[in-house]
């Protein structure tokens, strides 16, 4: 199975430790974000990626275009001119599509329907880190039996929540009510999803296509109460790497 990682974000609110970076290549453990989310899915013998490309998308085919020499460890015999690395190369197989600076997240999958094969394809985004069990995921994506299945998480409040009467705190919980479930990334997608997106730049793929199968009852969602990260800001990049273990 597939697994498209959507690399199109400018990472503007990042601030200037990835000014010039895309969002995936921001730094989380030494590592950018695009590396520990593919690691995620390797860990389940998934290792076939496609990346949609957008702002800064020459900077991250050049980190995986530069990717062994950089990261293994190798000897370089000059009397014949060759390399041979030492470390274990990495087993994966990555498809770059550029889909356009501004192109939104609906338009960026359906760039890349080409590049599908098979019933079904796994989707997140860029700048997510989960502890989520991919195994279980698509056991229960094909259970349920939809088109869709979202990874759902539990989002709470990061205050004290007060319940306040004529003027009168009845209650004070630090940091425990519960906001609801969010889109947490992590799909399993039917290639029927290709029916629900328009071939369009600015389709965006949170909006009209899963409001529509939401609508029509095929989009099932997979609770996942362990570990996730959404990195948008500077202070989610610090968070991240103080909490996400490699």
């Amino acid at each position: 199975m597939k697994v498209v990682i959507l690399c199109g974000g400018k990472g503007s609110r990042l601030a200037s430790p990835t000014e010039h970076k895309p969002k995936p290549l921001a730094m989380v453990n030494g590592k950018p974000i695009i590396w520990h989310i593919m690691k995620i899915y390797m860990k389940y013998g998934l290792n076939d990626f496609i990346l949609p490309l957008g702002f800064g998308g020459e900077k991250i085919k050049e980190y995986f275009w530069n990717y062994e020499w950089k990261n293994k460890n190798f000897i370089k015999d000059y009397s014949n001119n060759t390399i041979k690395f030492l470390d274990k190369p990495e087993n994966w197989k990555i498809t770059f599509v550029d889909t356009g600076v501004d192109t939104m997240t609906g338009g960026r999958v359906k760039k890349v329907q080409k590049y599908i094969d098979g019933d079904a394809f796994m989707m997140t985004y860029g700048d997510g880190l989960s502890d989520i069990n991919i195994k279980n995921l698509i056991d229960y994506h094909y259970h349920k039996g939809k088109i869709a299945t979202v990874t759902g998480v539990e989002r709470k409040s990061q205050y004290g929540i007060l319940t306040v009467e004529n003027g009168i705190a009845k209650s004070f919980d630090e940091k425990s009510k519960l906001d609801g479930i969010i889109n947490g990334g992590f799909f399993v997608l039917s290639t029927k999803v290709f029916d629900y997106i328009e071939d369009d730049a600015g389709c965006i793929f949170e909006q009209k296509p899963l409001k529509a199968l939401a609508k029509q009852g095929e989009l099932s969602v997979y609770l996942h109460r362990g570990y996730w990260a959404s990195i948008d800001t500077y202070k989610d990049l610090i968070s991240a790497n103080k909490t996400w273990k490699i």
